[in-house]
């Protein structure tokens, strides 16, 4: 007898019926709520990166678009890369059994219905002890991952249930604090019953009325009342969907287990797991077994039946996310044309649907996992921001209509740095900075901008320096050092931006100096702009301004155009990110170097000595090693240094990208002074920086943190500049005089 097994054994005619009939209904009310979801999701924006054909065939993908889905889909779902790169050590380990573990039963079951439902019966013989074997084991991997899942997320709820306003600005009055963790905790007495019958299970409370403070500790306290505080979320559906798939698991063995008891063959025993359970088990009927098949059956319709309504239905939308993930920089935003305006007659979002329906299919893909949210430099620090419950709240605002400002509020949308920590983060490809520089333009289009930043756009305008510096402040660091000017016909091969921080404030001028005094001394051929350069307008982008952008971009590349520039040079990751990610859309066709990038191509040439110091920390700019993905070249021109906890593409933001530098920040919010906090616990007592922006803002961090030591904060730069003497013939001044 030739090993195999019979599908729907001791089942009459009629009940084969009943079962397609339930499965043709659930898998019927499953399509139909994803189409109710498509028809959301195809309000917004058609994508533009979308690769269709014309005509009646444009659903069909052209083969570079199949190419492109299929390299995104190995990549980020078969190839599970951004779940890897976080929580390593719990929630990564988890999602990987479950997902993997779910991929082996879906391929066991497709190939179960191939065999069922072609012409082609291969299941059986040595293909059917193989089979049997392997998947026994497999499925093993998925039971084990949502157990592990179900465990995690009741010990995660306890630990929110234990610290109800975690975590929790100083500047709330502490009665208020008092009086708002007793009312969590009676309102959180119902949920703490139910996790004592059913480990896992939480419970999401409606909003209640909050008491009329400030503004900002309005927000924060309304946060904390509605359970937004916390990275995870917790609701019944989240626990509902763990243990029905852990039914499904555990079913599926003692479904195999009852078939083997009710109808033994000599060759159960590949069926290893199923066989074991079997042997405890004892004989069963065959009522006994196709009541068992049922109630396994149901469990799966049911599976069907909600998918669409749960949070897993990730499996299923993250597949489309990722499929469709824009070929684009991380740093790279979308431009704004003046015929959209005129056909929209608005700049940027105001509602959800004026986001792209790419983007809007992204929301459904988050898992709510809150990987988002726990990097977020603005949320670790107190405040309302939480990148996870803006996706949720666009999400909602999409389904009801109403603004996305809103719904997410003002607050949280300029608190944003746009460090991209939570795109990093995102294991579904949400482009949060995205969907908040675009709700940002509709504001600043509206007139909701205030204050220092709205100060710094106007000073951008008028004197093209964000600072508000006249052009003629842009050469006094140049004066008596003979820097080649462009406007002198000299032959260049870099142009060396400087950038308005670099040729106004104090500190940067140094680092300005260094990188000036280092390529002389390797003989690299460069020119700069001097008055002639304006602010690239990444202020002004990122805190919504996008025609003042174009406007500064427009210019800049004209200027580029008329002095032949090619390659560019720059100290600030701000400039870098701009003109290789953003300046090609104007026209400026560019070959960007950040200066540590330039300076560690030198030293590996043997232009330059590289430095060494082991008493250094080294802090990575956000803009250059995680949005741009560069962190070997900074340790390329300084070896040895200390190394902080968080670091290269996992580094924490110093607060000023995003035009936060412009921003007021309460003293107790600063996500400089967190990061000062790190770096300092390292027992250094030099901080090296590769950005203007990071020097400033930690430069006042160190001076909050630690003001009564002595901390020296220099630019790689500089550290190279004083391992390498002057050159002969140059005019730059001692390395330690360019070094300050």
């Amino acid at each position: 007898m030739e090993p195999t097994r019979q599908e729907f054994l001791f089942f009459q005619p009629w009940e084969k019926a009943l079962f397609y009939l339930l499965a043709a209904v659930a898998v019927g009310y499953m399509a139909w709520q994803i189409g109710q979801k498509a028809k959301l999701w195809r309000k917004g924006r058609p994508v533009e990166w979308a690769q269709l054909r014309e005509g009646r065939s444009y659903w069909i993908p052209t083969r570079d678009a199949f190419r492109h889905w299929a390299r995104n889909v190995g990549t980020y779902v078969l190839g599970q890369k951004k779940v890897r790169s976080s929580r390593k050590t719990s929630g990564a380990p988890m999602h990987l059994l479950i997902f993997y573990g779910f991929l082996a039963l879906l391929l066991a079951t497709t190939l179960l219905g191939i065999n069922t439902y072609s012409p082609w019966k291969f299941h059986k013989g040595a293909y059917y002890l193989a089979y049997e074997a392997t998947f026994d084991a497999l499925g093993l991997l998925f039971v084990a991952g949502v157990a592990c899942a179900i465990v995690r997320r009741n010990l995660a709820l306890r630990k929110d249930l234990g610290q109800a306003a975690l975590p929790k600005p100083e500047g709330i009055d502490r009665k208020l604090s008092q009086d708002l963790t007793a009312s969590m905790m009676r309102r959180m007495e119902p949920l703490k019953k139910v996790l004592a019958m059913m480990p896992g299970l939480g419970v999401q409370d409606p909003a209640v009325p909050v008491p009329d403070y400030s503004r900002e500790e309005s927000q924060y306290v309304k946060q904390l009342h509605q359970r937004r505080r916390f990275p995870l979320s917790h609701s019944p559906g989240d626990a509902f969907s763990l243990w029905l798939l852990l039914l499904l698991g555990l079913t599926g063995y003692w479904l195999e287990a009852a078939r083997i008891s009710a109808d033994p063959k000599p060759w159960d025993s590949y069926s290893w797991v199923g066989h074991a359970i079997a042997q405890v088990q004892g004989p069963l009927s065959p009522s006994a077994y196709k009541g068992i098949w049922w109630f396994h059956v149901v469990l799966v319709l049911v599976f069907f039946a909600v998918l669409p309504k749960m949070r897993i239905r990730h499996i299923l939308t993250a597949v489309l996310a990722a499929a469709g993930r824009p070929e684009k920089p991380m740093g790279q935003l979308r431009p704004v044309s003046m015929e959209e305006v005129e056909q929209t007659e608005q700049v940027g979002v105001k509602l959800a649907q004026d986001y792209s329906r790419w983007h809007l299919m992204s929301l459904d893909a988050c898992m709510e996992c809150g990987r988002c949210t726990e990097v977020c430099p603005a949320w670790n620090v107190g405040k309302v921001l939480n990148p996870k419950q803006v996706v949720q709240d666009i999400r909602i605002a999409n389904e009801t209509g109403i603004s996305v400002a809103e719904r997410v509020s003002e607050e949280a949308l300029w608190q944003c740095t746009t460090c991209s920590a939570c795109v990093e983060a995102c294991p579904v490809l949400i482009r949060h900075v995205d969907l908040i520089v675009d709700a940002r333009r509709n504001l600043v289009s509206e007139g909701a901008l205030s204050g220092t930043a709205a100060v710094m756009l106007r000073q951008t305008a008028s004197t093209s320096h964000a600072w508000g510096a006249p052009a003629s402040d842009r050469e006094k660091w140049m004066e008596g050092l003979e820097i080649p000017l462009c406007r002198d016909g000299v032959e260049f091969e870099y142009l060396f931006w400087v950038g308005c921080a670099g040729a106004t404030d104090p500190g940067a001028v140094k680092t300005t100096k260094a990188v000036a005094a280092l390529l002389k001394k390797a003989g690299v051929r460069f020119a700069c702009l001097g008055r002639e350069e304006a602010c690239t307008g990444d202020p002004a982008r990122r805190v919504g301004e996008e025609f003042l952008f174009q406007e500064k971009a427009m210019g800049n590349a004209a200027v580029f155009e008329q002095y032949g520039v090619k390659k560019v040079v720059t100290a600030c990751p701000h400039c870098f990110n701009t003109f290789k990610n953003e300046y090609g859309d104007f026209g400026a066709k560019l070959e960007v170097y950040h200066h540590t990038q330039l300076l560690d191509n030198l030293v590996r040439k043997g232009e330059l000595l590289a430095a060494k110091r082991s008493d250094v920390v080294y802090h990575d700019p956000c803009y250059l090693a995680r949005v741009n993905d560069e962190s070997e070249a900074p340790r390329g021109i300084v070896h040895g240094m200390e190394e902080p906890e968080h670091r290269r593409h996992k580094t924490l933001c110093c607060g000023a990208g995003g035009g936060r530098m412009w921003m007021e920040e309460p003293a107790d919010q600063r996500p400089s002074d967190r990061r000062a906090r790190e770096l300092l616990e390292t027992g250094a007592k030099t901080v090296a920086v590769a950005c203007p922006f990071c020097r400033i803002m930690l430069d006042a961090g160190l001076r909050q943190v630690s003001p009564q030591d002595e901390i020296r904060l220099v630019d790689l730069a500089e550290m190279l500049a004083e391992a390498n003497p002057k050159a002969a013939g140059t005019s730059l001044g001692s390395p330690s005089d360019i070094a300050g």
